[in-house]
């Protein structure tokens, strides 16, 4: 009975043992790798870094670091390859791999040295100068980099203090110099972006958080400040993009998910507006600005932006007077917005108020004189204040530039009753009334006529010789037949037609 267990036994334990060798042999072939395979990927990884090829260099470093994990060297080349791509932070670990492999290494203490440097860790930047001082004490760029760190320590202090004390100025100008020696330090780039904000210069805290919002593991802060800020100065999309980016990271972070909710309802009224205003949809536009408002009543930036479009959809839709209302009220709050003043012009224009609507297109011009939008509108403006001066056939008729051609018409009757020469009894009043006569036949042939009406509009009088050129009457009467050119007498039926 106990033989037969022994032999079960040395059985098993026989079957163990080819099990371990069968399984050695596999991994070697899975994982294993002779010298020349490692000395191959070696030499192709250097290769590739030479040519610029980062990625597969990487991925031939990483066989040689799996075929020979006990060679420093394949651990410092890798981390050079990091390097090259801009991944300091996976670097530091095949080189602390390798000094751990290779104390004497000073070329992989220097290297890490002068990481820990720019990541603002001076003392641990420090150890590795001095490590490689000790061994060789003429080390010029380890003497350089000691240096530095001393100077390093030097700055970060002061502009703490002078933060704590609240002088903004001064630490960004010592912040300056510190971030220059540390650029991957997350610590200093959100202490000057706090300065810039302090000092109402969120566009230079934009600048500085940015960079810092990746240089952490999980910077969920930075992105949610960074979405703040853009949100301020009405980058709602910008905005949207960088608080998605806090929740990539934590999708329950209470903060960024509340401010989510608030940009992307914004963000979609205002993209709404914007489309609608495209498609000419301008009374449903005006509605949308109105609800983003409402939405956001708080920041300035949104509430002038919708006071502007509402200005220009009311001047698109030909509600002066409402027009004149919103677009005066979006100029005070921003003087130099020349979308602001190149409607209001316009609405001036709508008004029959040629000076003022001249005075804001110069006023627009002073501040873009380049746009040529508003050079056009310009003279347009300038054209027809110089026709309003000698005769405007919409003030003749008593209609708005709105007015459709049955209220022209309606206009006209009503004015070639009242001013027909027959009805006047003496010779002076009869020539006053022929020439009101004469304007009234003259508007109503300019204004229902759609071309003739689109050149006045265009600040062009079609009847005037000195603008219209071989143009059909002149001062007369149209086609130059006068009916009252018969001796005096004006003796007709008039027909109202």
């Amino acid at each position: 009975m106990e033989s037969g267990r022994r032999k079960g036994l040395s059985g098993v334990l026989s079957s163990l043992s080819l099990l371990c060798v069968v399984l050695d042999l596999q991994l070697d072939g899975v994982l294993g790798a002779t010298p020349v395979e490692i000395e191959h990927h070696l030499e192709m990884g250097r290769k590739l870094l030479a040519a610029g090829q980062l990625a597969e260099a990487l991925s031939h470093y990483h066989s040689a670091v799996e075929g020979d994990s006990k060679n420093y060297l394949t651990y410092y080349k890798r981390a050079a390859v990091f390097l090259a791509m801009g991944k300091s932070k996976s670097a530091l670990p095949d080189l602390t791999r390798a000094i751990q492999l290779k104390p004497d290494f000073l070329a992989a203490r220097l290297q890490r040295g002068n990481i820990l440097l720019k990541q603002g860790s001076t003392q641990e930047a420090r150890e590795d100068f001095q490590a490689v001082l000790e061994r060789s004490p003429d080390q010029e760029e380890a003497q350089n980099q000691l240096l530095r760190v001393d100077e390093l320590e030097e700055l970060q202090e002061q502009a703490k203090q002078a933060y704590q004390t609240g002088d903004y100025t001064t630490t960004i100008q010592f912040l300056e110099r510190v971030i220059e020696l540390s650029p991957w330090d997350p610590e200093l780039r959100e202490l000057r972006s706090e300065c810039f904000i302090r000092l109402g210069d969120p566009r230079k805290a934009i600048q500085d958080l940015t960079p810092a919002a990746r240089l952490r593991t999980d910077n969920r802060a930075a992105f949610f400040k960074l979405s703040k800020l853009h949100y301020s100065l009405g980058e709602h999309q910008d905005s949207l993009s960088q608080v998605r980016e806090c929740l990539k990271l934590d999708q329950d972070d209470k903060e960024c998910f509340a401010h989510y909710k608030q940009v992307k309802k914004l963000s979609k009224q205002l993209d709404s507006a914007e489309e609608l205003i495209s498609e000419q949809r301008f009374q449903e536009a005006i509605d949308k600005y109105k609800s983003a408002m409402k939405t956001e009543p708080d920041v300035a930036f949104y509430t002038n932006k919708a006071q502007e479009r509402i200005c220009h959809c009311l001047v698109q839709i030909k509600s002066a007077e409402e027009a004149l209302d919103v677009c005066t009220e979006a100029h005070q709050r921003d003087p130099r917005n020349i979308h602001v003043l190149k409607d209001r012009a316009e609405a001036f224009i709508q008004l029959q108020d040629y000076e003022k609507g001249v005075e804001d297109y110069q006023e627009a011009r002073e501040i873009d004189g380049e746009n040529q939008e508003i050079r056009e509108g310009l003279d347009r403006a300038q054209k027809l204040l110089k026709i309003s001066r000698k005769r405007d056939y919409y003030k003749i008729l008593g209609v708005g530039r709105n007015a459709n051609k049955q209220e022209i018409i309606k206009a006209y009757r009503k004015l070639a009753q009242q001013w027909h020469p027959d009805n006047f009894q003496t010779e002076a009043q009869k020539k006053e009334a022929e020439k009101r006569f004469i304007d009234i036949a003259h508007a109503k042939e300019v204004l229902t006529d759609p071309e003739l009406r689109q050149k006045f509009d265009a600040g062009e009088d079609p009847l005037d010789p000195e603008s219209q050129q071989g143009g059909g009457g002149g001062q007369g009467w149209p086609y130059g037949f006068n009916p009252f050119d018969s001796g005096g007498s004006f003796h007709f039926k008039f027909h109202y037609n």
